[in-house]
This record gives C-alpha cells, structure tokens and sequence, in this order.
C-alpha cells in the first residue's frame, strides 16, 4: 500500500512549527476575520496616510492585517516555514524584535513615501489606499535567509537562496504592471527587504561576541545585485548606510576596532559561522523529515 505515503508526508513537513510563529499565524487569520466580517475597521486598522495622525497605531498593526484570502494564505504559510528556520538559529526575542523593528519602520517608509508621492503628483489616491499586509515582513525573512544559507540550492526554483530577496522584489515589480492590487504591496516589499537587511547589517545583536550586525562582503547591499552592477551600486550604497547609519568605527594597523571591542576579522569569522549555523540547522531538519518519513512509511507497512 504505497497511497498512505502522503499524508505521513505532509504530516512531518507540517509539523515542528514554533510557538511563536503559530500565535502570529492566529493574529494574521483573526486580523483577516475582523476586517471580512467588520469591513469599516481598515480606516482604523490598515495604513492609511491621511489618516496615519491621529492614527498613528496603523504603524503597527496594518503589518498585522490581511485584506485578502490569498495575502492572510501566502502569510500564514510564509511565517511557519521560515520562522521554522529562522526562530531557533536567532532566538525567539530576536525573532520577535526582528518582526516589530521591520513591520514599524517598513509602515513608516511607506507612509513617507505615499505622503512624498501626494505632494509631487497631487493625487489623493496617495493619501486613501489602504495599505495593509505581512509582505513586508516576509521580505525581510527572505533577507535572513539570505545571510544565514546564501549558497543553499532551491531544488523547486533552480537559484541560490541568496537570490531570494531580489527575486521576490522582481516578481513584485513584474505584477505592479498586470494586477492593480498588487501595486500596494510593492513599497511594502521593498522596504520590508531593505529595512530587513539594514536590521541584520548594522542592528541585530549577537550575544556570544557581544558584537552587532554582519559587516562581511558576503552580505553587502550590492550582493542583491547581478555583479556586473556592483560596482555602481557599491558608491550609492555607501552613501545611504552613512546617511542612515553613521560611519563605521575605522580600525588601526594591528586590526583592532578603534573605540570598540572586536577585531576587523572577527566579524567575517562570526558571520561565517552563522551560515554554517544555518546550513546546519536546515539540514538536521531535512534529515528529521526524512527519519520521520521512513518511520512513518515503516509502520504502515507493517499494519
């Protein structure tokens, strides 16, 4: 009896999810409940621009909000499978840092943006769209995996993971033309990767060195980039990481960081060894679908 294969399948890919993640998972299915049930609370949920002040709690919770059936499908399942990878490598405080930091300064891009947009073309439409939804956040955990497995191969897509976070903005901008709803979730998308990766880059803690964020080339902004374009963009991005994030402390000839703690080397062995962390956690979890597959398989060949 081969048939009963698939849903102890399912049953092993479904499973392991954390905590964490499900509690989020119930507050984007309740958020779209709400607002199809109750459909006047998007003016107080949702983004919307003119309303932001005095409404300035739409910073947080439109994060929180699915307007669609497909939105709350694809982030619900987005936020399983990845906080499956990412929660138990950063942590469940970091993971939940990581989702509020994203989602508050992804919302207030964009409500700059749509205000910005207002006063250049004049059109209210800027200023009445609802702009609501996870995407922003999911953006920012496809950067988290691309730092922690970049050269990990996606067997269904055929790329490196590290092209995970440009591809879904490709892929955002590609529908911007075709499907009208879409428009709205594209500042969303692009925010929530850049905000993800200045997080990750110069932001997120790591308790074992003391130390913060992953200085290595690896990750530089212009990785997001085929490498024919790097070097223009490396220019461009040096200017936006001093605007938004100072000068890094310079080092002296011995290679200690002036002012600071850690050596000029250290970072890119830390960084090194959180993708080995990561490749290691992928595989071990890989390894466990397989053993609870043949477990599986073995005891309803028995039966």
């Amino acid at each position: 009896m081969s048939s009963p294969q698939l849903p102890g399948g399912w049953m092993s890919i479904s499973t392991g999810f954390t905590k964490l993640c499900k509690g989020l998972a119930v507050v984007l299915i309740a958020g779209h409940i709400v607002v199809q049930i109750l459909p006047f609370t998007v003016s107080y949920l949702a983004l919307i621009p003119a309303k932001t002040i005095p409404f300035v709690w739409n910073l947080i919770s439109a994060g929180y909000v699915e307007q669609s059936v497909y939105g709350v499908v694809i982030s619900t399942i987005g936020l399983l499978f990845i906080g499956k990878l990412l929660e138990p490598i950063w942590g469940s405080r970091e993971f939940l840092k990581f989702i509020f930091v994203v989602n508050f300064l992804t919302s207030a891009c964009v409500f700059i943006t749509a205000i910005s947009l207002y006063y250049i073309t004049t059109q209210e439409l800027y200023l009445y769209l609802p702009i609501s939804g996870f995407q922003g956040v999911l953006a920012g955990f496809l950067v988290g995996i691309k730092q922690l497995i970049p050269d990990q191969e996606l067997s269904l897509l055929k790329i490196k993971a590290k092209w995970l976070p440009s591809l879904a903005i490709l892929v955002s901008v590609f529908l911007s033309f075709f499907v009208k709803e879409s428009t709205s979730y594209l500042p969303t998308v692009i925010f929530g990767t850049y905000i993800g990766w200045i997080y990750l880059r110069y932001w997120q803690k790591k308790p074992e060195t003391k130390l913060r964020g992953d200085p290595s080339d690896e990750f530089a902004f212009s990785t997001f980039f085929p490498e024919i374009l790097r070097p223009a963009i490396d220019p461009m991005a040096t200017i936006f990481e001093r605007m938004l994030c100072g000068k890094r402390p310079e080092s002296d000839e011995n290679g200690y960081t002036l002012g600071g703690s850690s050596l000029s080397g250290s970072d890119s062995v830390e960084a090194s060894r959180r993708r080995e962390r990561g490749a290691r956690a992928l595989e071990e979890r890989l390894a466990a679908t397989g053993k609870t597959e043949e477990t599986q398989t073995d005891a309803i060949e028995n039966v």
